[in-house]
């Protein structure tokens, strides 16, 4: 009997399709919009949603243990811990107040080499280009004050022996 299977395959392996899914992701919220198949942007979108929404929880007030829960089952989809930073810092409190459709589609012209659809995947709420450059040499900074402090702190146990 011909039973249907709820995963798309996309023509992948399990183990391909996971590294797949999680480069996307990662890249989505890292550039808050992608380019790929029309096939793959609509698998991408339930994990992404799921994600901003797990994200979400943590806006609340949660117990600490159920929050740090929160940030390992999504650090399970994305091993970028700045990504995930951004994605509970940046990108849930974005949505706070939506119930649900973080992302949208657009659809392109059929790619010319082989006719396939291809299509934008995009945050709803997403911030403008010179935002996001702004956003980055803000953290550059801030990592930039974090190092020298470390760096002195290091200094000063040395000296003291």
């Amino acid at each position: 009997m011909n039973k249907s299977n709820k995963v798309k395959q996309l023509n992948r392996t399990n183990k391909h399709r996971k590294a797949l899914v999680q480069n996307m992701v990662t890249s989505l919220f890292k550039h808050e919009r992608i380019e790929s198949t029309v096939a793959k942007i609509k698998v991408i979108r339930s994990h992404a949603e799921k994600l901003i929404t797990r994200a979400k929880y943590n806006l609340d007030d949660v117990k600490p243990e159920e929050a740090l829960h929160n940030k390992r089952e999504v650090m399970k989809r994305i091993k970028d811990r700045n990504v995930v930073v951004k994605l509970f810092e940046d990108i849930a409190p974005r949505f706070k107040e939506r119930k649900g459709g973080y992302t949208r589609i657009f659809k392109l012209v059929n790619r010319a080499s082989d006719n396939s659809e291809v299509g934008i995947l995009e945050l709803v709420d997403r911030k403008s280009r010179e935002q996001l450059l702004e956003d980055a040499k803000a953290r550059r900074e801030k990592l930039k004050v974090k190092r020298a402090e470390a760096k002195a702190k290091r200094l000063v146990a040395t000296s003291k022996k």
